[in-house]
């Protein structure tokens, strides 16, 4: 990520990095600023906060630095701000480098930098840990503790889970509060595990309500929240023109699978084998790994049939090829016969089944079965 970060900001006055809560985006942050000159600011600092009392002036003095501003959806006002000190920048010939903005809530910041910043800030995404970051042999360490760095490097499986149940409640008892909803912990918490517990499954608010006992806006304004803070993927239905009935609910993952797995009380690669999110899990695993690892400009979406084709995942990468995956834990897949009547009907470029293997090989009809990671370097190549 460090190239693609300072290639960014080789090319805009702004940046921003996004990610989840302790997924190391200060700890990337704190290495750019050692390669140039810059100032740090911690909005959740209340003394870094007052330096901000008036930022016009305090920034204007650091115009010859990268200022790195963490949390900065804390101070949604400050993106006027930026706006005008760019573009002073700018009619001074200062281009880009300004300035280095660190949030872990997507929708405020997206909203607010869209409305101030636009042609001004680009964006970089920061995802947990993967498969190309890690050994072979750490792989199913990674799927049962999730790829948040103190989790997954914890000194035991009892030591993860300490820390995974910190961070939910530091989700739910601190970070939820201080955006502005107000919902509370023990509803928002049970919600997410009601996704945990149908992980991958399709979107059915009733359900959800009937188990919270609330209404379907209350279902939607918790989903929207747990997506907006990067905890939640709501995969969208492939809409494509076959004439046959599609499928119109999104499905629903939790991002982690180390999340889940701690929502479920599952401490360890035995405990998770035997519950029946499991195959739900490695399925939202999987997904996370591939979406970290498309071309930008790549579009996800799965595709299913009222009458049972289904592909769990499509993606439409730039220039127009479309890839269809297959995705099955275990280390001998058998393609669902669903999977070939709904390649029948997308007609896809390549069709591949992922599987919890390594080797390499391909089936009749074009099918192609590889391991996570070799499709995940396949799709940076």
């Amino acid at each position: 990520m460090t190239d693609t970060l300072l290639a960014r900001l080789d090319q805009f006055p702004a940046v921003a990095l996004l990610g989840p809560r302790q997924v190391g985006k200060t700890t990337l942050a704190e290495w750019i600023a050692d390669q140039r000159e810059s100032v740090y600011l911690d909005l959740e600092s209340p003394p870094d906060r007052e330096r901000l009392d008036d930022p016009v002036y305090y920034l204007s003095g650091h115009a010859d630095k990268l200022v790195i501003l963490d949390e900065v959806q804390r101070m949604p006002e400050l993106f006027q701000t930026l706006r005008g000190l760019i573009d002073r920048g700018r009619r001074k010939g200062q281009k880009a480098g300004r300035f280095l903005l660190l949030g872990s809530a997507s929708i405020d910041l997206l909203r607010q930098s869209g409305e101030s910043l636009a042609g001004r800030i680009a964006y970089v995404d920061l995802n947990p840990l993967d498969v190309l970051e890690v050994g072979p042999a750490e792989r199913d360490r990674l799927w049962v503790r999730g790829g948040f760095p103190d989790s997954f490097l914890a000194d035991s499986d009892a030591a993860s889970m300490v820390w995974r149940e910190a961070f939910i409640r530091t989700y739910l008892q601190r970070d939820i509060p201080q955006l502005g909803p107000r919902i509370p912990a023990e509803t928002l918490r049970r919600f997410w595990t009601m996704l945990a517990h149908d992980q991958g499954g399709l979107l059915n608010a009733a359900h959800l309500g009937r188990g919270l006992a609330v209404d379907g806006k209350s279902v939607a304004r918790y989903l929207d929240l747990l997506v907006d803070l990067l905890l939640v993927r709501r995969l969208p239905p492939c809409h494509a023109n076959v004439g046959k009935r599609l499928v119109r609910s999104p499905k629903v993952y939790v991002r982690d699978s180390g999340i889940v797995h701690r929502l479920l009380g599952l401490g360890d690669r035995d405990a998770v084998l035997g519950h029946p999110v499991a195959g739900g899990s490695w399925e939202g695993f999987v997904i996370e790994n591939l979406l970290g690892a498309v071309p930008e400009g790549t579009e996800a979406s799965f595709y299913r049939t009222a009458a049972g084709a289904e592909i769990d995942l499509v993606l439409d990468l730039p220039g127009g090829k479309r890839w269809a995956v297959e995705i099955k834990r275990g280390l001998t897949p058998k393609p669902e016969r669903g999977f070939h009547h709904a390649c029948e009907d997308l007609k896809p470029d390549r069709a591949f089944i992922v599987y919890s293997g390594d080797d390499d090989y391909r089936k009749s009809g074009g099918l192609t079965v590889i391991g996570l990671k070799g499709l995940c370097e396949r799709l940076q190549g």
